[in-house]
């Protein structure tokens, strides 16, 4: 995995009030910690941080008052709305130590005429060396029949990294695609449960609300 320089400023106000002006100064709060050391408060340039982290479990090398330091996101806040960043958490890491990590796991590939794909398993827990992190893991369903399936176990890892994830979870499988008439049944049978859900919802012995007529127009 490659790895991100980026440089990092120390952090000396704190609070609500302080971390807006940090992200009005175009930059993102931080926090940096792990292996026993007492954590620090950071800032980081929002742009280079949202580049950096546009790759899972990406790598940062951090240039911290003159002192180089690996780190891997654990947990990032954006703001649910404009998805901007909002906070991040860093793990301090070092070469050749191993780490727990989630590694997202994308489909490539069709499944034979007939068949539907179930994707039960978006991500893999696995443990590994922290500078040895695969991005993804790809696997093809290319003509997997009905009633084939692909298992946890059944993914291969880079060198020296362990599953975590049970190995005989599932992560893909094919069951029989439902015909159009099955769906337009389904459909037809949906309708008339939301109008006894609707129903339901009024008190008996009571008229439902009668509908609001439109304004006219002028």
């Amino acid at each position: 995995m490659p790895e991100v320089r980026i440089t990092a400023e120390p952090r000396t106000e704190f609070g609500k009030g302080a971390a807006r002006r940090t992200r009005r100064a175009g930059k993102v709060p931080a926090v940096l910690y792990g292996h026993g050391e007492a954590p620090r408060h950071i800032s980081l340039p929002g742009h280079d941080l949202m580049r950096a982290l546009r790759t899972p479990n990406v790598l940062l090398t951090l240039d911290v008052d003159g002192t180089s330091q690996l780190a891997l996101p654990k947990d990032v806040q954006r703001d649910p709305i404009r998805g901007v960043l909002e906070h991040v958490d860093l793990l301090l890491v070092r070469r050749g130590e191993k780490v727990t990590v989630e590694v997202p796991v994308h489909v490539v590939g069709e499944v034979a005429p007939g068949g539907l794909l179930t994707h039960t398993l978006t991500a893999l827990t696995i443990e590994a060396e922290a500078t040895q992190i695969p991005g993804s893991f790809e696997i093809s369903v290319e003509g997997l029949e009905i009633g084939d399936g692909i298992k946890a176990g059944q993914i291969a890892l880079p060198a020296g990294a362990t599953l975590v994830t049970d190995p005989d979870q599932g992560v893909v499988h094919v069951v029989t695609a439902p015909t159009a008439e099955q769906l337009e049944a389904e459909i037809e049978g949906a309708v008339p449960e939301a109008e006894e859900e609707a129903a339901e919802e009024v008190p008996e012995g009571e008229a439902p609300p009668a509908p609001v007529p439109a304004p006219e127009e002028s």
